[in-house]
């Protein structure tokens, strides 16, 4: 066989279209020589079936040309008419509709097949040149997804009328060819066909699907003009793609015009305020078709429940289904879909379950709709169950969507093993390349802390999207890789001009040190020139950033820009970020004047950052005062105020009151023991702290773990220790550097020295904190040397030394008598390592002369300290002075420490008389003792421990 192929670049459209003509001669006997046939198809079409050739006499399929492997489609159209005389008339015209009758039953079952075989015996009764025969044949390859064939069949006639023109839009609408579809009503304005109604309601859908508002404005002009809006369906379409555009105003102005509105018309006004997020509008204009005795169908319900679900309103949903069932509505698929959604939005998984349960056909919707209530739920087990049943049902197998869920599950509860089963699960079933999952896999590794594989992955993406480098950044930001963070940033802003709102929120997110408030300012600089300046996320981000490196100038300089437009989360920004970074009193300047200035009412998060705030600077009255607002503002029954004020209680000493409001937690979680354990250990009640341990609800952590290590340090219970470090080892938390200092700490204080470097040597995490706990253990045990050995140790070993560290290493030195080494560490310590003196050095320094007897230099010391010296400075100086005796002295510090803390005088009153006795001053101690009984001053009573009790409490480690 001879072939010519010839291609020829069609004009008339907007993508390449290539006529290939192919001359052949054949032997057939339905196909007589020398003849020809041709189509044209678009270019990258993928045709999977074998080759058909159809001619004008008939179908053929015993050609093999040389390119056979490949699969076309060809169609001849004629005119048979002239050549049939022979044929009854009125037998051809039946056959004519058995073919169209057949054509039908073919676009209600969308097949190739079925297509197929009508086109053969449409071709050989000679049917195709009966306009409706081919309009039918031309929709039921559109249906059948063959649009190649349906372009082919409509190229081959030349006499076509509008009702083919509108077949031929619609089929290029129903293959999403939009721009197509476009094309081809241009093609037949300039061929001079006269559109209608149908044509322009064809034209506004594909306008709507590719949100082109100023086409559609366009083409609603031209219906006003050619005067076809009384079309009803034409308007309804209109009406659609208004809302669709996200012009409301528009939509509902033409709603308002509509003369003729029938049930397409309201749903297409409840859909579109509920597209466009106007939940409470959609389900106002659902209650008027209702008041209006209109009949609402399945769009209508479904519209209605979505619109309650997004209201975060059950019982109106409740409302509407009970009301459907009342009037006797068959809920389909989508209105189950909307229903399951619903009660699982609000928490009723049961009820989404039995929804699901009486659905007789269920399409992925459904099946996605359940995983995603299960998954929303917490519902771990159940959703990776329901992810099972799904994929043995041979009808709906998981998609994208199914697939978005499951991810985005794991990477919330960190389910990295799953996470890479369903990664694996996306590659076999050749869903990798879809970007939205890949994205989704970014996420899921970076938040489970395996930033390398999301590394290696962001690289093998061969096109990314602006979503992909703002997730590898955010990735490298949560992981604390700030420089390949800023790296990948500035990489991006080379390579893409248009960068989003959520990358400048990556990037500033990234700068978490000092070294990058460079970097943090360029990205101000940026964000101002982009007029991003009046965002508040924006702001709240960059004041969130100034805080950390410490700059509360420029942060309250930033935060006034936004004064008109503060709202309760630009406080809290400002709030959390003064207590984060210690500066406590900010934090509640900053609260009093919200309170002042602005109508805002805190909340939880506003009180639990100041409660905090005064935990930490032991004011215990202003966290009284809290206490009591967060009862009057109805937030005090929250769990995490509740645990706030436990932990505020605890840390001002109030133990008591920190009790009570344990007591009276309604909903106690974790996080609620933990603090009261905490605040029994931190006040030395460690046989409280292991007897509440005793009724402990949950499973412990690390950090009930690391408060009852510090209970048995305080009671000496060394067996207890040792259970609870067998505990440890069992639950696998023993890599924990918290937990291995607490180990030392407490092996050491209870005469264990070896277990405690055994611990320590076998600790593959040496933190700091571990660091300083065996140093501190030396010097407890008057090996100073080797305290300081470990020191520099430490500091070898690329740790930076922190307070801590010296108040420990000073610690050694006092316990070890090592006064000239004590005093040089304390000269160096800021010059050398950049830690700045505070009130535990300087009592570690006067604690350490005292010891040696220098009772002269440690009142020099202090004298020499900046500023007013603290309580406890003065208060080791008195210890000192009652050790050895020094009366003088011991009077005058005693005299000095009544002006500074008048609350505790009774305390220095005992210390003075205890020094008078120790001398022999028998008389001046009565003195002392009188004037407490005098003034009614009363010290706190001391307890013994019961150790056989406490034991017995601890015991209850299984």
């Amino acid at each position: 066989m001879g072939n010519r192929v010839q291609t020829i670049k069609s004009s008339k459209a907007n993508f390449p279209i290539y006529l290939i003509r192919l001359t052949g001669y054949f032997s057939s006997p339905l196909l007589p020589s020398n003849k020809k046939f041709s189509s044209r198809i678009p270019v990258g079409c993928k045709l999977k079936h074998p080759i058909l050739f159809i001619g004008s006499h008939g179908l053929f399929s015993n050609v093999h040309p040389p390119f056979a492997a490949k699969s076309f489609h060809f169609s001849t159209v004629v005119q048979p008419f002239a050549k049939m005389s022979q044929r009854d008339s009125y037998r051809l015209y039946t056959q004519f509709y058995d073919v169209i009758d057949l054509l039908k039953s073919s676009t209600a079952r969308p097949s190739l097949v079925t297509a197929t075989i009508a086109h053969c015996l449409a071709i050989k009764i000679g049917a195709l040149a009966h306009l409706p025969a081919c309009t039918s044949l031309l929709t039921a390859y559109s249906r059948a997804k063959y649009f190649i064939s349906a372009l082919a069949l409509f190229d081959e006639f030349c006499d076509r009328d509008v009702i083919l023109w509108n077949a031929m839009i619609n089929a290029a609408v129903e293959n999403k060819s939009y721009n197509v579809a476009m094309q081809f009503f241009v093609e037949m304005t300039e061929v001079g066909v006269a559109f209608d109604s149908t044509t322009l309601l064809l034209i506004v859908s594909a306008l709507s699907h590719m949100k082109y508002l100023k086409h559609g404005k366009s083409f609603h002009c031209l219906s006003i003009k050619v005067g076809m809006l009384g079309d009803c369906s034409l308007c309804n379409a209109l009406l659609d793609m208004y809302a669709k555009c996200g012009d409301l105003t528009s939509s509902q102005s033409m709603f308002t015009w509509m003369d003729c509105r029938d049930v397409i018309s309201w749903n297409s006004m409840v859909n579109g305020f509920l597209y466009n997020g106007h939940p409470g509008k959609s389900f106002w204009c659902f209650r008027e078709m209702i008041s209006l005795g209109i009949r609402v169908d399945s769009m209508s319900l479904s519209c209605a429940i979505s619109a309650s679900a997004a209201l975060e309103e059950l019982s109106s949903g409740q409302t509407i289904h009970a009301w459907g069932i009342k009037q006797g509505y068959n809920f389909d698929i989508s209105c189950s879909n909307s229903l399951i959604s619903l009660y699982s939005e609000s928490g009723d998984i049961e009820a989404s379950k039995s929804v699901f349960k009486e659905m007789v056909l269920k399409d992925v919707i459904s099946w996605n709709a359940m995983i995603g209530g299960f998954a929303s739920n917490g519902m771990i087990l159940e959703t990776f169950d329901m992810l099972y049943k799904m994929q043995l049902t041979g009808y709906a197998q998981p998609d994208v969507a199914t697939l978005f869920t499951i991810i985005s599950l794991c990477a919330e509860w960190m389910l990295l093993r799953e996470g890479k089963t369903v990664h694996g699960f996306t590659i076999r079933r050749q869903m990798i390349s879809d970007l939205w999952v890949i994205n989704s896999l970014l996420d899921m590794y970076s938040k489970c802390n395996c930033i390398i594989k999301a590394e290696l992955l962001f690289n093998a993406i061969p096109k990314r999207d602006l979503v992909s480098w703002n997730v590898m950044i955010s990735g490298y930001s949560r992981n604390g890789y700030s420089k390949e963070a800023q790296s990948l940033f500035k990489t991006l802003t080379h390579q893409c001009l248009q960068l989003s709102f959520s990358t400048v929120l990556a990037g500033i997110s990234s700068c978490i040190s000092l070294d990058s408030l460079q970097f943090g300012k360029s990205i101000h600089c940026w964000e101002i020139k982009a007029g991003l300046s009046s965002n508040i996320l924006m702001v709240n981000s960059l004041v969130h950033m100034y805080i950390n490196f410490g700059d509360l100038s420029a942060a309250f300089m930033l935060f006034d820009t936004i004064s008109a437009e503060e709202d309760i989360a630009c406080w809290n920004t400002i709030i959390a970020g003064c207590k984060n970074n210690g500066h406590f009193r900010e934090a509640l300047a900053t609260f009093n004047w919200m309170r002042q200035v602005m109508d805002v009412m805190c909340d939880s998060i506003t009180l639990v950052n100041v409660i905090s705030a005064c935990g930490n600077l032991l004011l215990i009255y202003e966290g009284k005062s809290l206490h009591g607002l967060a009862i009057k503002t109805f937030v005090g029954s929250e769990t995490r105020v509740q645990n706030a004020l436990i932990t505020m209680y605890g840390r001002c000493g109030h133990t008591k009151s920190a009790r009570s409001v344990f007591d009276f937690c309604s909903s106690r979680n974790l996080c609620s023991w933990n603090c009261m354990i905490s605040a029994f250990s931190q006040n030395k009640e460690g046989r409280r702290a292991l007897e509440l341990f005793h009724f402990l609800e949950f499973e412990p952590n690390e950090i009930t773990i690391v408060a009852l290590l510090s209970a048995c340090n305080q009671l000496g219970l060394l067996r207890q220790g040792k259970q609870i470090h067998g505990h440890v080892l069992r639950i696998g938390i023993f890599e924990n550097s918290f937990i291995s200092a607490a180990l030392v700490d407490m092996y050491s204080n209870c005469g264990q020295l070896d277990l405690g470097w055994q611990i320590f040597t076998r600790s593959k995490d040496k933190s700091i904190a571990v660091w300083n706990s065996m140093i501190s253990a030396y010097g407890y045990h008057g090996n100073g040397q080797m305290a300081i050995q470990l020191f520099h140790k430490m500091c070898d070993s690329g740790i930076r030394p922190s307070k801590s560290s010296f108040v420990s290493l000073l610690s050694a030195c006092s316990h070890s008598g090592l006064v000239n080494e004590g005093l040089w560490y304390y000269r160096v310590m800021l010059e050398e390592y950049g830690v700045e003196a505070v009130t535990e050095h300087q009592v570690c320094v006067v604690d350490m002369l005292g010891r040696a007897g220098k009772l002269e230099e440690a009142y020099e010391f202090i004298k020499q300290i900046p500023g007013e010296a603290g309580v406890g400075v003065w208060g080791a100086l008195l210890s000192a002075c009652n050790y050895h005796g020094n009366m003088e002295m011991g009077r005058e510090v005693a005299e000095h420490l009544f002006g500074l803390e008048p609350e505790n005088v009774v305390g220095y009153y005992i210390s003075l008389a205890n020094l008078y006795v120790s001398v022999g001053g028998w008389k001046d101690a009565m003195e002392f003792r009188q004037i407490i009984q005098h003034k009614n001053l009363k010290k706190l009573p001391a307890y013994s421990i019961n150790i056989d009790a406490a034991s017995s409490s601890a015991s209850a480690w299984k």
